[in-house]
């Protein structure tokens, strides 16, 4: 399958790492605007062998080199990359965005899903929005513990994660290296949004159990550090902010039944802070599942978004979830 990568930051060279040394994976271009790379070998960026293929500014590679699918790792949200995912559906290309929003946008973007959808379905590819959260910890593997339930009554989920593997978008949309008031600011106008993906998670989880979620409330708190934490991307001195706290309730009339916590900073442990992964489930039966430390984020999205290519690539067309996909499995480790 010939596979062009669009987006070139952290969780992009991790992707285009893996389709390279993938068996049944052929990278065929890496689009990206950072002047730094434009005109490098991408094996050279990689600190691999070189493979004769460099880094291009002009979205038009994928018109020329015709691939299987375009995986995008450049924005987080739906209107960034809604003309990306547009372009490659009309040339003919399946497309795996990591884009959070994008994860579940049924609800939360209407009108952009049902263009995607059948704009997907009139070309004959695949559109996914996927990662590891939302796309994997509080949504699909949600989804897969409640198979052995008979009934389920609420659903309770943490994750406290590690932010260091991720780039510089995430490090603004967290917060993290602003000022307590800087980050009050950025939640007023927009800059700040903490973890995105709730809503997409509580919705893919609502519709797969068939729940009419009536309200969704939202919680966002800086997390204040008390060291000097520094990423290749960001640096937070004692006093600043290093995290997002962010929390959301989802209500059926006045019963809360989704609650999520997902407290986000680098370094944590530098302040004794364990990472992991916890689901509650209560019901018949009651399911807690705990994984510790934590599905470390920057790896699982990279290889969940190289995982699911060959599983889009064989999909009906559509713009499709993780819960209306095969469960996703490893393919690097094809021997």
């Amino acid at each position: 399958m010939r596979i062009v990568s669009w987006g070139f930051g952290a969780m992009g060279k991790g992707i285009a790492k893996n389709v390279i040394e993938s068996k049944n994976l052929e990278l065929v271009g890496v689009i990206d605007l950072n002047q730094e790379f434009i005109g490098k070998d991408v094996g050279e960026i990689l600190q691999m062998e070189k493979i004769g293929i460099v880094v291009s500014d002009n979205k038009e590679i994928i018109e020329k080199t015709n691939p299987d699918l375009v995986v995008i790792a450049t924005s987080s949200f739906v209107k960034d990359v809604l003309p990306q995912i547009e372009y490659a559906v009309k040339n003919h290309c399946n497309v795996i965005t990591i884009a959070e929003e994008m994860a579940y946008p049924f609800d939360s973007h209407i009108k952009e899903s049902m263009y995607l959808d059948s704009l997907a379905k009139r070309y004959g590819v695949t559109i996914l929005g996927t990662g590891v959260n939302p796309g994997f910890v509080l949504d699909t593997l949600i989804i897969a513990l409640t198979g052995v339930c008979n009934k389920v009554n609420k659903i309770v989920a943490r994750r406290i994660n590690d932010l260091s593997p991720f780039g510089k978008t995430v490090m603004e949309t967290q917060g993290v290296g602003t000022t307590p008031e800087e980050f009050e600011e950025g939640l007023k106008n927009g800059k700040i949004v903490g973890h995105i993906g709730f809503p997409q998670s509580i919705m893919m989880i609502a519709k797969a159990l068939g729940w009419n979620i009536t309200k969704i409330e939202q919680e966002r708190k800086p997390i204040i550090s008390k060291v000097h934490r520094e990423t290749p991307v960001v640096k937070v001195e004692p006093g600043m902010v290093a995290g997002c706290n962010h929390s959301a309730k989802a209500y059926i009339d006045d019963e809360v039944v989704i609650e999520m916590q997902h407290p986000q900073q680098i370094h944590p442990h530098l302040e004794g802070v364990e990472t992991g992964d916890y689901i509650e489930i209560y019901g018949d039966p009651d399911i807690k599942l705990a994984i510790k430390p934590e599905i470390p984020g920057g790896k699982a999205t990279i290889a969940i978004a190289t995982n699911m290519i060959p599983i889009v690539v064989n999909a009906e067309p559509g713009l499709k979830s993780m819960a209306d996909l095969p469960v996703p499995r490893s393919i690097l480790s094809i021997k």
